[in-house]
């Protein structure tokens, strides 16, 4: 049997020299035992350039989960995810290589500096053009635990594999290597591969290669797997045997997704259906077996149905089961076919892709809505988004980034890209542009044109200029505008139609562009809501006027069908009868999709617990804001509280304009706010707020968590005075105005935090300025310390003598400005006045003196114990007028179970002496409690945006 294994590579290896194939041959044995693979290599690759090579790089993604300091490691930091840097030493994967040998010679190699997944190799003489080198390498892959990539060993002892050998980097005038960063876009040339796997015999071995030789040796088993001109060589060692496969006319499909308890004749019919699609519009596929799995699935699934939990399911099974494998197949199809860089090429790949996931559900799915059967429910069939054609959402995700100005260029390099534009809007935006660009051009000529260049670039190096070359030589039409505006920057699309003249038998149109970009928009002319025309209208710089027929024409509206990706649609309709309004008012119960025919005003009924005072507060809330951003957004909110029997809500007036030049203003914001709540039994304060905020972002680095902000307010307060109160400057004056000035800059990773701002406040009676600065780093050792610094002082104070009202406060503020979401502001005893709110002092022991009304200067620290279980100490400087500086401290223990969301402190030793012997402790324990549903979804979407 060794004798034949030599042979069949000797054969293996003639065929790639006779072709001219770079080859990859691998001799794998898993330890189970120990998750390590020991793996004996050898990689033959042909220099096509014309330059003479004397270093060669190679991809080593195993490696790059051996520290917390890799590109993957950082990469896990800056989106928030957790698992990588808490994970045990022995789940974090490796290589050790041991030796790489060029006809017995042994080579230097050294990792690249910042690329710690990528080698670098001396070779023993310079590779000559249209010569190839071929070298041995010894090394051991210590597996990495799947929660991390969805690859690697799982908690079953199961192997999901992809990168886990080592690969040659792709030169092609340069070297294109990159470390891997969780994005699965290795670029490597297509090769002839061969995998000799020993493995235990319980493993079920599951790949696309071909198996071409089996051999049993006590209790393991040795499996010979080979494939020419392969992309793509995953590897799926099973305890069980859990994939599918489906003959189809065309080739194997062979699959674990979820089947949705479809029967199997049912999943034949639907496979041989996809295996149809993709033959007549990708072109035959070049191998036998086309594998589709659970893991491809979940890191790119259906957005929106992998939401739903399984007993609501507003979509047949058999379309959700052929969506997956659809949208799955697609994807590995593609890159098994299409040798382009998916670091900066990805666009390609991703427009075609989410193009055919389009067409396939006009041909064979056209009434699909976006949201299924729930679309034909009394209540539900109302609302615009119920009614949307599924098709609808690839414009609609890609809008949503857009209206935030969060948006990137399309053909950006992918490790550039926020997570929300990587994994949907960019994808999606690609597939809607290359949907524009056939509409445009007619007669389906982008289809053709993608089917003959995927066959005769069909594992050939391709990328964006191959592409733009191949279609202008299709069509006479100026294709500029794609190539340049739409894939490399995100200029805006928004057209309107600004004036609508008839005469006599025709229709004068006059259409202005609001952007600065120029590319072509169709106008469509209706009869009542009859199409009557269709026209393409290109060039037009700043407005031109266009002339069509009057059939009888009641409206005229610029993109109807929502082809073009356009910035602003409700601008895009002229009616021609007469009409108080262009656009009819709406109302909408809860928020919906905006529907660009009407002008929508929302109502949502309201059920809040806001404070102990009001208790549960009914009431309704009136808005005009829809799931996609606006500028000018409103709402008035009427609430009715339950205990206090009392009417309250508030009034808030917003226009956010961002701002597209190249400076790092991100957005000017101008609101205007009015509320009327309970601060006490019976006692209600009116808060007006004019306000200006600037707000700083890095628009060439989306991806960085830097934020800088210049916040400018006057506060205006009018207070109840409580009758039963001591007679101070507080109940004397309860009415108030503060001008507030305030610089922030924030810098949010997981590793490392950072966070300060410097605060000015004016009012008649008082003026004091505060710095704060906060510190968070997660050691290597997963301890995290945290670290706080409070500077406050007086400018001027006139209200000292008779109050602490607007005094620093050492532990708990009063929070005169009506800032913080205190639930019983006014308690000085019971659980709510335990609420802790990290501002000012930040202490957490209630101590004398607790107030300043002239200077205060604290520090705030705590480490880790034990996971969420933490140290903590404070120390300051208090001083009031007429009195010397007091040292104040304390310490105790902090419980975190989310980081300023949900907090326990328990109070141990400070001035007080021995807290915890002390009667009365629960009192003294304190906590922080975010109830507010908007602030606890920013956890989970931060490192989406």
């Amino acid at each position: 049997m060794r004798i034949q294994h030599l042979l069949s590579f000797i054969l293996f290896a003639f065929s790639s020299v006779v072709c001219s194939q770079n080859a990859i041959n691998v001799k794998a044995t898993f330890n189970v035992d120990k998750n390590q693979i020991d793996i004996s290599q050898d990689i033959t690759y042909y220099n096509t350039s014309n330059d003479t090579i004397k270093t060669i790089f190679l991809n080593d993604w195993s490696n790059s989960f051996s520290t917390k300091s890799t590109p993957l490691a950082k990469r896990f930091s800056e989106e928030f995810k957790t698992e990588f840097h808490f994970a045990k030493s022995e789940d974090r994967g490796y290589s050790v290589i041991t030796s790489i040998h060029q006809n017995s010679t042994e080579l230097n190699f050294d990792r690249v500096k910042n690329n710690i997944d990528v080698v670098k190799v001396e070779l023993e003489s310079p590779l000559l053009p249209n010569d190839s080198y071929t070298i041995h390498l010894n090394y051991i892959v210590q597996v990495p635990h799947d929660k991390f990539t969805r690859y690697g060993v799982t908690s079953t002892g199961d192997y999901n594999l992809r990168y886990w050998y080592i690969t040659p980097a792709v030169y092609n005038g340069a070297w294109q290597y990159s470390s891997n960063k969780d994005l699965d876009d290795m670029f490597i040339p297509a090769s002839n591969i061969r995998l000799e796997i020993e493995c235990p015999l319980n493993y079920h071995i599951t790949s696309e290669l071909n198996q071409i030789d089996y051999n049993q040796i006590n209790d393991h088993k040795i499996v010979v797997l080979s494939g020419e001109n392969r992309l793509n060589s995953k590897l799926m060692l099973t305890k069980q045997s859990e994939y599918r496969e489906i003959e189809t006319d065309y080739f194997t499909i062979s699959s674990n997704v979820d089947d949705e308890d479809i029967n199997p004749i049912g999943k034949a019919m639907i496979t041989d259906n996809i295996a149809r699609f993709l033959n007549t519009n990708l072109g035959k596929y070049p191998h036998k077996r086309l594998l589709i799995t659970d893991i491809d699935y979940r890191k790119s699934p259906i957005y929106g149905l992998n939401l739903l939990p399984s007993f609501i399911r507003p979509f047949p099974d058999h379309f959700q089961y052929e969506f997956k494998i659809l949208k799955t197949g697609l994807r590995n199809y593609l890159e098994n076919v299409l040798l382009i860089n998916p670091r900066t090429d990805q666009w390609l790949l991703d427009g075609i892709q989410t193009y055919y996931l389009m067409k396939y559900v006009d041909e064979f799915y056209p009434k699909m809505k976006l949201t299924g059967s729930f679309s034909n429910i009394w209540g539900l069939k109302s609302f615009h988004t119920t009614q949307l054609d599924f098709n609808a959402q690839y414009g609609f995700l890609y809008m949503h980034m857009a209206r935030q100005n969060i948006d990137q260029p399309i053909n950006m390099s992918k490790d550039s890209l926020l997570k929300f534009n990587e994994n949907i809007a960019n994808k999606y935006k690609s597939g809607v542009g290359l949907k524009y660009l056939n509409d445009y051009l007619g007669n389906d000529l982008v289809e053709s044109t993608l089917l003959d260049f995927l066959n005769i670039f069909r594992n050939k190096e391709a990328n964006t200029e191959n592409f733009e070359r191949f279609i202008t030589t299709k069509t006479d039409k100026n294709l500029d505008w794609f190539f340049s505006d739409f894939l490399k920057t995100k200029k805006y699309i928004d057209y309107t139609i600004s004036k609508v003249v008839r005469e006599n038998d025709s229709i004068r149109v006059t259409i202005k562009n609001n952007s600065n970009i120029n590319v072509p928009i169709s106008l469509f002319s209706f009869t009542d809501k009859t199409i009557t025309s269709k026209i393409w209208i290109e060039s037009i710089t700043d407005s031109l006027t266009v002339t069509i027929p009057d059939t009888e024409t009641t409206r005229v509206v610029l993109n109807h069908d929502q082809i073009v990706p356009e910035f602003n649609v409700r601008n895009n309709t002229k009616t021609l009868t007469k009409s108080l309004f262009n656009r009819p008012l709406q109302l909408r119960l809860i928020k919906d999709i905006e529907d660009p025919d009407y002008n929508q005003v929302f109502l949502m009924p309201i059920i809040e617990f806001n404070n102990i005072y009001d208790g549960i507060v009914l009431g309704i809330k009136a808005y005009n804001k829809t799931v996609l951003s606006k500028p000018f957004y409103y709402k008035i909110a009427p609430q009715y509280g339950l205990k206090s029997e009392s009417l309250t809500g508030s009034i808030s007036l917003n226009y956010r304009k961002y701002i597209d030049d190249t400076s790092d203003l991100f957005s000017v914001t101008y609101g205007l706010g009015a509320s009327y709540q309970s601060y006490s039994d019976n006692l209600f304060v009116t808060k007006f707020t004019p306000a200006v905020r600037l707000s700083f972002r890095d628009k060439n680095n989306l991806r960085s968590n830097e934020r800088h902000y210049i916040h400018l307010r006057y506060i205006d307060i009018n207070r109840d005075s409580d009758p039963n109160a001591l007679l101070t400057s507080e109940t004397n004056q309860p009415d108030y105005g503060v001008f507030n000035l305030r610089y922030n800059h924030i810098n949010k990773d997981l590793v490392n935090y950072s966070s300060w701002f410097a605060d000015v406040q004016l009012s008649k009676k008082f003026g004091k300025v505060a710095l704060n600065y906060e510190y968070r780093k997660l050691s290597k050792n997963n301890r995290q310390y945290n670290l706080r610094f409070f500077a406050g002082a007086f400018l001027y104070n006139k209200t000292y003598r008779d109050s602490d009202y607007f005094s620093f406060a050492l532990d708990r503020p009063t929070d005169y400005l009506f800032d913080y979401n205190y639930y019983g502001r006014s308690e000085s005893d019971g659980l709510f006045s335990q609420q802790l709110i990290i501002a000012e002092g930040g202490f957490k022991s209630q101590l004398e003196p607790s107030f300043a009304n002239h200077w205060i200067t604290t520090v705030n620290g705590s480490m880790t114990i034990w996971k969420y279980i933490m140290a903590y100490g404070d120390i300051g400087l208090v001083k009031n007028h007429e009195e010397s500086a007091k040292v104040v401290y304390d310490t105790g223990v902090r419980v975190s179970l989310v980081d300023d969301y949900f907090e326990l402190y328990f109070p141990v030793y400070s001035n007080l002496g021995w807290e915890v012997a002390q009667p009365q402790y629960a009192e003294k324990i304190r906590f922080i409690v975010t109830l507010d549903f908007g602030t606890l979804l920013g956890l989970f979407t931060r490192r989406w945006y």
